[in-house]
């Protein structure tokens, strides 16, 4: 579903941001990408999205080439960032109706965003109130409402728990967990090792633009994983 075959971006100025990245997350499937900032990782989901261009390689979603095809690619994925852009002025209800209709669903009326911010865990009360007014975990909780809504197969996630309370960071992971229950296939990028480890299916660490380890959950069942990415980082 999200596959990566040798993708790779060298900047005008030299710097390689990405260097020959290889992933394949299935749906059903987290992928939790860990490493410090300038690591790679907001590099890759934005090659996804086309945000920018790879040197080389590629990128695709459910098949389609998201360089050649960057419209069509973009149909299967939706993403969510650290800070997810919203109208501040607009209520929840007004936010859900914008972007679903932004991503091509008109189809949808006032008890379907109901019952999507039920799902994501937010309060009743919300829903005709001003976004501006929100906690950031309200407001991430509203973006996962809005990818939800997509109906898209694969969810792209930039660093969604940074800035979290650790009671709205929890209720984000179980609603992670959900959607993988429902066969959406993920790939997050966090600098959580907490949460990665307790999410992920597949944990992947990655140092100046290099994927440098890899391991499944099983492969970790008996990691000290903070202790492990520690030892990645030291690695010179």
């Amino acid at each position: 579903m999200i596959q990566a075959n040798d993708l790779t971006k060298r900047y005008e100025d030299g710097h390689l941001a990405l260097d020959r990245l290889n992933l394949n997350i299935h749906p059903g499937q987290v992928y939790c990408l860990l490493g410090a900032n300038g690591a790679g990782k907001t590099t890759t989901i934005n090659l996804f999205f086309n945000f920018i261009e790879p040197t080389s390689g590629t990128a695709t979603l459910n098949g389609v080439d998201c360089t050649r095809e960057p419209r069509e690619a973009k149909k299967f994925a939706a993403y969510v960032s650290e800070n997810v852009m919203l109208y501040g002025n607009f209520t929840a209800r007004q936010n859900l109706d914008f972007f679903t209709r932004l991503a091509g669903r008109r189809d949808l009326k006032k008890e379907d965003y109901r019952l999507v911010m039920r799902q994501v865990g937010l309060p009743e009360g919300a829903f005709e109130h001003r976004v501006k007014t929100f906690s950031k975990g309200m407001r991430q909780k509203l973006g996962i409402a809005i990818a939800i809504l997509k109906q898209a197969p694969a969810l792209l996630l930039d660093e969604p728990t940074s800035g979290l309370d650790p009671k709205a960071a929890s209720e984000f992971v179980a609603l992670l967990m959900k959607l993988r229950s429902e066969e959406k296939a993920i790939l997050m990028s966090t600098h959580d090792v907490f949460r990665a480890k307790e999410i992920a299916d597949v944990v992947g660490i990655m140092k100046e633009g290099s994927l440098i380890m890899e391991r499944t959950r099983k492969e970790l069942e008996h990691e000290d994983l903070e202790k492990l990415y520690l030892k990645y980082m030291e690695v010179s």
